[in-house]
Formats: structure tokens, sequence, C-alpha cells
């Protein structure tokens, strides 16, 4: 390095785009792993390569719809704050079909005074689908928000057998 000079190191970014029953989805991804999964407004056409990583997101979610995947193992390349951290880890050890309330998660993450802050986090997951917050409920009952619409929600949770 060269005293007061930055170096900025530009990883390349891939995008997929997925047909799925629910609308389209955007999946972007770097060498190193899945960045974001998100529903989109239109289908677009996906990067001519896609890096390997990308190809296996494609396929994991594939599955998922059609029923044959119950959990993901994609790498993934997360970035957010300690807490949206510890939020997001917990989401993933959900398993498919169980719900549980924002107050459990709390509870879980060991900081049962921050529903509203859990509450948050879960609202700025980047990976939806892939970590599940659409399997987090209001202990008042009802299925609550959710990022993309409270209708997206409740057909991932009907998908996993969850009555709503």
């Amino acid at each position: 390095m060269f005293p007061g000079k930055m170096v900025a190191m530009i990883t390349p970014l891939s995008t997929a785009y997925l047909k799925t029953a629910m609308g389209p989805l955007k999946i972007v991804a770097s060498e190193r792993g899945i960045l974001t999964v998100n529903f989109a407004v239109s289908l677009e056409e996906s990067d001519e390569a896609l890096p390997k990583f990308l190809e296996q997101c494609v396929s994991e979610i594939e599955e998922y719809f059609s029923a044959r995947r119950r959990a993901f193992s994609v790498p993934l390349v997360v970035r957010g704050t300690d807490f949206q951290q510890r939020v997001w880890d917990a989401l993933l050890e959900v398993p498919f079909g169980q719900t549980l309330t924002y107050g459990q998660l709390a509870k879980e993450i060991g900081n049962p005074g921050a529903v509203r802050a859990v509450g948050t986090a879960v609202g700025d997951n980047p990976l939806a689908i892939i970590i599940p917050c659409h399997r987090v409920l209001p202990a008042s009952g009802g299925i609550g928000n959710y990022a993309s619409g409270s209708d997206k929600k409740e057909w991932l949770l009907k998908h996993e057998g969850v009555e709503v």
C-alpha cells in the first residue's frame, strides 16, 4: 500500500432472474456467494455466464418451489450489523413449516427486550426465502407484514404447510 492512497477492490456481480409461482425473483451473487434474493417487478434477462453459486441458488429455489427442498445450502454473503447478523442467523435455524413470534426470536438471540429491533432486522433481510423471515409471526395473531407483501408471506407459509 502507498501512504495516502486508497485502493478499491471492485467485486464483479452477476444477476439471475427466476420465474416463480409468486412472480419473478432477482438473485445477485459475487464470486463468494449469494448477496440478495428479492422479488422483482419484471422478469429480465439473466447474465449470460452465471457463476457456480448463482446456478446453485437458482436450482435450489426451483427445488423449493417444486416441494423438493426444505433447506438451502448455497453459500451466502450477508452484510449487516452484528445485531442483524444474529437475527438472520437465528432465522436460518427455523425449520421448514415451523414458525415463531418476534418475541420468541428476540429471546432466541438473547435479547428479549428487543422485539421491535428484531422486527426491523427481519424486515431488512436481504435474502428472501433463503433466510426465512416469512416464518416469523406477530404474537397478536395473523401473519403480520412482509417486505414484499402479505400475500407473498401467506403463499410461502401455505407452501410450507403452515395454516394461516
